[in-house]
């Protein structure tokens, strides 16, 4: 820098002033890149035409083959009424009710062979041949 000429304090004032300009700029540049960045990514991101062509096509048929199933079951003639379907519901409560009884039935007298039997409950079934609901993953339907 010695081999340079000094510069004047108003040369030294008018490179402050362009350093300044140029920082502005690069700052109002740096802001412009970062939203052209944002909406590239928010480009890059949405569908293209194709691809919206295609999803709305396989929405089209989706929405057709749903109107046809509404179609087919506003058509259809074997529709339960109301009273069916109370006896139904009625029917079902009572073998619900009815199991229930003949299960604690059972378990009772079960647990009264059992306070007398020597071994595990486990071995008087196999000797036994006594099959559960739960062996055969038979369960309890809930109430309606």
């Amino acid at each position: 820098q010695e081999q340079l000429p000094a510069a004047s304090d108003a040369e030294l004032r008018g490179l402050d002033g362009e350093i300044a300009t140029r920082s502005a700029q690069l700052q109002a540049l740096q802001q412009s890149c970062r939203q052209m960045e944002a909406e590239l990514k928010d480009l890059n991101s949405s569908m293209t035409t194709s691809e919206i062509a295609k999803e709305i096509e396989a929405l089209r048929k989706d929405c057709a083959s749903c109107t046809e199933k509404l179609e087919r079951i506003k058509s259809a003639t074997n529709h339960v009424t109301p009273e069916e379907k109370e006896k139904v519901c009625r029917e079902q409560q009572l073998y619900r009710r009815e199991w229930r009884r003949r299960k604690r039935m059972a378990t009772e007298l079960l647990d009264a062979i059992l306070e007398g039997y020597p071994k595990s409950k486990k071995e008087f079934f196999e000797e036994a041949g006594i099959e559960t609901d739960e062996d055969h993953g038979a369960v309890l339907p809930a109430t309606v």
